[in-house]
Protein backbone atom coordinates (compact mmCIF):
# COMPACT_ATOMS: atom_id res chain seq x y z
CA UNK A 1 0.00 0.00 0.00
CA UNK A 2 1.18 3.53 -0.86
CA UNK A 3 2.38 5.57 1.94
CA UNK A 4 -0.23 8.41 0.67
CA UNK A 5 -3.32 5.62 1.11
CA UNK A 6 -1.73 5.21 4.02
CA UNK A 7 -1.92 8.54 5.46
CA UNK A 8 -5.58 9.08 3.60
CA UNK A 9 -6.97 5.79 5.65
CA UNK A 10 -5.25 7.15 9.23
CA UNK A 11 -7.38 10.76 8.74
CA UNK A 12 -9.81 10.72 11.16
CA UNK A 13 -11.94 14.09 13.23
CA UNK A 14 -11.13 14.66 16.67
CA UNK A 15 -13.95 15.47 19.06
CA UNK A 16 -12.29 14.51 22.07
CA UNK A 17 -11.48 17.46 24.53
CA UNK A 18 -8.16 19.36 23.16
CA UNK A 19 -4.83 19.94 25.61
CA UNK A 20 -5.05 23.61 26.52
CA UNK A 21 -1.41 23.74 27.67
CA UNK A 22 -0.16 22.16 24.33
CA UNK A 23 0.11 24.76 21.30
CA UNK A 24 0.33 24.33 17.80
CA UNK A 25 3.96 25.20 16.44
CA UNK A 26 3.83 28.11 14.22
CA UNK A 27 6.08 25.87 11.68
CA UNK A 28 3.50 23.03 11.71
CA UNK A 29 1.07 25.38 11.56
CA UNK A 30 2.34 27.27 8.24
CA UNK A 31 2.73 23.97 6.37
CA UNK A 32 -1.29 22.70 7.12
CA UNK A 33 -2.02 26.46 5.49
CA UNK A 34 0.68 26.03 2.36
CA UNK A 35 -1.84 22.26 2.28
CA UNK A 36 -4.42 24.76 1.68
CA UNK A 37 -2.60 26.85 -0.82
CA UNK A 38 -1.83 24.19 -2.92
CA UNK A 39 -4.86 22.80 -3.23
CA UNK A 40 -7.18 22.18 -6.61
CA UNK A 41 -9.88 24.53 -7.05
CA UNK A 42 -12.06 25.04 -10.28
CA UNK A 43 -10.56 26.80 -12.91
CA UNK A 44 -7.71 28.03 -10.18
CA UNK A 45 -10.08 30.49 -8.79
CA UNK A 46 -8.83 30.29 -5.22
CA UNK A 47 -11.86 31.71 -3.89
CA UNK A 48 -11.55 30.99 -0.57
CA UNK A 49 -9.58 32.78 2.30
CA UNK A 50 -8.23 31.60 5.88
CA UNK A 51 -9.04 33.81 8.82
CA UNK A 52 -6.46 32.07 11.45
CA UNK A 53 -7.43 32.37 15.37
CA UNK A 54 -4.82 31.87 17.40
CA UNK A 55 -4.87 34.84 20.52
CA UNK A 56 -6.76 34.40 23.42
CA UNK A 57 -8.83 37.61 23.48
CA UNK A 58 -10.49 36.55 20.28
CA UNK A 59 -10.40 32.80 21.16
CA UNK A 60 -12.41 34.02 24.55
CA UNK A 61 -15.10 36.14 22.59
CA UNK A 62 -16.03 33.30 19.80
CA UNK A 63 -16.24 30.98 23.02
CA UNK A 64 -19.09 33.29 24.05
CA UNK A 65 -21.40 33.20 21.22
CA UNK A 66 -24.31 31.23 21.81
CA UNK A 67 -25.63 28.68 18.85
CA UNK A 68 -29.25 27.94 18.45
CA UNK A 69 -29.71 23.80 18.56
CA UNK A 70 -30.97 22.93 15.16
CA UNK A 71 -34.03 20.57 15.54
CA UNK A 72 -32.93 19.74 11.52
CA UNK A 73 -29.28 19.00 12.58
CA UNK A 74 -30.31 17.08 15.61
CA UNK A 75 -32.99 15.00 13.64
CA UNK A 76 -30.73 14.16 10.29
CA UNK A 77 -28.07 13.11 13.04
CA UNK A 78 -30.07 11.11 14.81
CA UNK A 79 -30.89 9.05 11.75
CA UNK A 80 -27.43 8.08 11.20
CA UNK A 81 -26.29 6.81 14.28
CA UNK A 82 -25.69 3.07 15.31
CA UNK A 83 -25.89 2.57 18.75
CA UNK A 84 -23.82 -0.69 18.89
CA UNK A 85 -21.05 -2.04 17.42
CA UNK A 86 -22.89 -4.78 15.36
CA UNK A 87 -25.17 -2.48 14.10
CA UNK A 88 -22.00 0.14 12.64
CA UNK A 89 -20.57 -2.92 11.27
CA UNK A 90 -23.61 -4.00 9.14
CA UNK A 91 -24.13 -0.41 8.29
CA UNK A 92 -20.47 0.23 6.79
CA UNK A 93 -21.86 4.16 7.44
CA UNK A 94 -22.89 6.91 9.80
CA UNK A 95 -21.50 7.20 12.98
CA UNK A 96 -21.72 5.91 16.14
CA UNK A 97 -23.61 6.70 19.11
CA UNK A 98 -21.25 7.02 21.70
CA UNK A 99 -19.21 9.53 19.54
CA UNK A 100 -21.89 12.06 20.81
CA UNK A 101 -22.90 13.45 24.61
CA UNK A 102 -25.84 11.14 25.94
CA UNK A 103 -28.53 14.45 25.74
CA UNK A 104 -27.63 14.23 21.84
CA UNK A 105 -28.42 10.51 21.62
CA UNK A 106 -32.09 11.12 22.15
CA UNK A 107 -33.81 13.02 20.11
CA UNK A 108 -36.84 13.37 22.03
CA UNK A 109 -35.02 15.15 25.03
CA UNK A 110 -33.44 17.54 22.22
CA UNK A 111 -36.49 18.37 20.69
CA UNK A 112 -37.73 19.57 23.89
CA UNK A 113 -34.56 21.67 24.20
CA UNK A 114 -35.47 23.30 20.52
CA UNK A 115 -38.76 24.04 21.88
CA UNK A 116 -37.82 25.75 24.79
CA UNK A 117 -34.92 27.85 23.04
CA UNK A 118 -32.12 26.34 24.40
CA UNK A 119 -28.82 27.18 23.06
CA UNK A 120 -25.23 25.88 22.85
CA UNK A 121 -22.48 28.06 23.72
CA UNK A 122 -19.47 27.67 21.02
CA UNK A 123 -17.19 26.81 23.58
CA UNK A 124 -19.11 23.23 24.09
CA UNK A 125 -17.69 22.58 19.91
CA UNK A 126 -14.50 24.22 20.79
CA UNK A 127 -13.10 22.50 24.04
CA UNK A 128 -9.93 23.55 24.88
CA UNK A 129 -8.24 24.78 20.89
CA UNK A 130 -6.26 27.20 20.84
CA UNK A 131 -6.04 27.68 17.11
CA UNK A 132 -8.74 28.02 14.95
CA UNK A 133 -9.06 28.44 11.42
CA UNK A 134 -12.52 30.22 9.58
CA UNK A 135 -12.70 29.26 6.10
CA UNK A 136 -14.86 31.71 4.20
CA UNK A 137 -15.01 32.14 0.26
CA UNK A 138 -17.11 35.22 -1.66
CA UNK A 139 -20.41 34.47 -2.80
CA UNK A 140 -20.20 37.21 -5.63
CA UNK A 141 -17.69 34.87 -7.60
CA UNK A 142 -18.31 31.57 -9.09
CA UNK A 143 -16.89 28.81 -10.96
CA UNK A 144 -17.94 29.24 -14.96
CA UNK A 145 -21.47 28.21 -15.55
CA UNK A 146 -21.47 26.05 -12.30
CA UNK A 147 -24.99 26.25 -11.27
CA UNK A 148 -25.39 27.33 -7.62
CA UNK A 149 -21.63 26.96 -7.22
CA UNK A 150 -21.21 23.30 -7.38
CA UNK A 151 -17.30 23.31 -8.81
CA UNK A 152 -16.92 25.98 -6.23
CA UNK A 153 -18.36 24.06 -3.47
CA UNK A 154 -16.54 20.96 -4.11
CA UNK A 155 -13.15 23.31 -4.55
CA UNK A 156 -13.87 24.35 -0.74
CA UNK A 157 -13.73 20.29 -0.10
CA UNK A 158 -10.21 19.84 -1.67
CA UNK A 159 -9.14 22.47 1.01
CA UNK A 160 -10.46 21.18 4.11
CA UNK A 161 -9.12 17.83 2.57
CA UNK A 162 -5.46 19.22 1.95
CA UNK A 163 -5.69 20.74 5.39
CA UNK A 164 -7.00 17.89 6.98
CA UNK A 165 -4.61 15.04 5.68
CA UNK A 166 -1.53 17.40 6.76
CA UNK A 167 -2.30 17.48 9.93
CA UNK A 168 -3.36 13.94 10.57
CA UNK A 169 0.35 13.13 9.21
CA UNK A 170 1.94 15.99 12.09
CA UNK A 171 0.18 14.03 14.53
CA UNK A 172 -1.99 17.20 14.91
CA UNK A 173 -5.62 16.48 16.28
CA UNK A 174 -8.54 18.34 13.63
CA UNK A 175 -12.09 18.32 13.73
CA UNK A 176 -14.59 20.50 11.18
CA UNK A 177 -17.20 22.73 12.92
CA UNK A 178 -19.62 23.78 10.78
CA UNK A 179 -21.94 25.45 12.98
CA UNK A 180 -19.52 28.15 12.17
CA UNK A 181 -21.65 28.42 9.31
CA UNK A 182 -24.73 28.51 10.87
CA UNK A 183 -26.74 31.82 9.79
CA UNK A 184 -26.93 33.54 13.25
CA UNK A 185 -23.49 32.52 14.43
CA UNK A 186 -21.91 33.74 10.86
CA UNK A 187 -23.20 36.84 12.02
CA UNK A 188 -22.00 37.09 14.79
CA UNK A 189 -18.74 36.15 14.02
CA UNK A 190 -18.93 38.34 10.43
CA UNK A 191 -18.64 41.24 13.28
CA UNK A 192 -16.33 40.08 15.88
CA UNK A 193 -14.12 39.28 12.99
CA UNK A 194 -14.77 42.00 10.25
CA UNK A 195 -15.49 39.77 7.96
CA UNK A 196 -17.10 41.46 4.93
CA UNK A 197 -20.84 40.92 4.29
CA UNK A 198 -19.98 39.57 0.71
CA UNK A 199 -18.31 36.75 2.34
CA UNK A 200 -20.09 33.29 3.24
CA UNK A 201 -18.23 31.25 6.12
CA UNK A 202 -18.04 27.86 5.00
CA UNK A 203 -17.03 26.12 8.16
CA UNK A 204 -14.20 26.12 10.67
CA UNK A 205 -11.72 23.91 12.27
CA UNK A 206 -10.20 23.30 15.60
CA UNK A 207 -6.65 22.07 16.04
CA UNK A 208 -4.86 21.09 18.75
CA UNK A 209 -4.05 17.34 20.39
CA UNK A 210 -6.15 15.84 22.68
CA UNK A 211 -5.71 15.07 26.18
CA UNK A 212 -6.57 11.37 25.79
CA UNK A 213 -6.58 8.51 22.82
CA UNK A 214 -8.61 9.74 20.18
CA UNK A 215 -8.42 6.25 18.25
CA UNK A 216 -11.91 5.46 17.39
CA UNK A 217 -14.01 2.17 15.33
CA UNK A 218 -14.40 3.72 11.78
CA UNK A 219 -15.54 2.34 8.51
CA UNK A 220 -16.53 2.35 5.27
CA UNK A 221 -18.24 0.56 2.08
CA UNK A 222 -16.67 -2.41 0.54
CA UNK A 223 -15.76 -1.09 -3.14
CA UNK A 224 -18.35 -3.68 -4.57
CA UNK A 225 -21.32 -1.84 -3.29
CA UNK A 226 -20.71 1.43 -5.29
CA UNK A 227 -18.19 0.84 -7.87
CA UNK A 228 -19.55 -0.24 -11.28
CA UNK A 229 -18.22 -1.91 -13.54
CA UNK A 230 -18.77 -0.18 -17.34
CA UNK A 231 -22.35 0.27 -16.56
CA UNK A 232 -24.62 1.10 -14.01
CA UNK A 233 -25.18 -1.64 -11.63
CA UNK A 234 -22.65 -3.80 -12.79
CA UNK A 235 -21.30 -4.63 -9.70
CA UNK A 236 -17.07 -3.93 -9.59
CA UNK A 237 -15.03 -6.51 -8.10
CA UNK A 238 -11.25 -7.14 -7.74
CA UNK A 239 -11.94 -9.81 -9.91
CA UNK A 240 -12.25 -7.50 -12.72
CA UNK A 241 -8.68 -6.32 -12.95
CA UNK A 242 -7.21 -9.76 -12.03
Amino acid sequence: MSSMLKVIQGRQSSREQFDPARPISKKDLKQILEAARWSPTAHNMQNFEIIVIDRKEPLAKIRKINSPISKVFIRENYEQLSFSKKEFLQKRVGILATRFPPKWRDPAKVNEAVLEGKSRLLSDTMQGAQVVLIVAYDVRRRAPASEGDFLGIISLGCVLENMWLVANQLGISFHVMSVFGAYAVENKLKRLLKIPRYMKIAFAIRLGYTTSSSKYLRVRRDLGTFVHDNEYGNRWSDRSYK
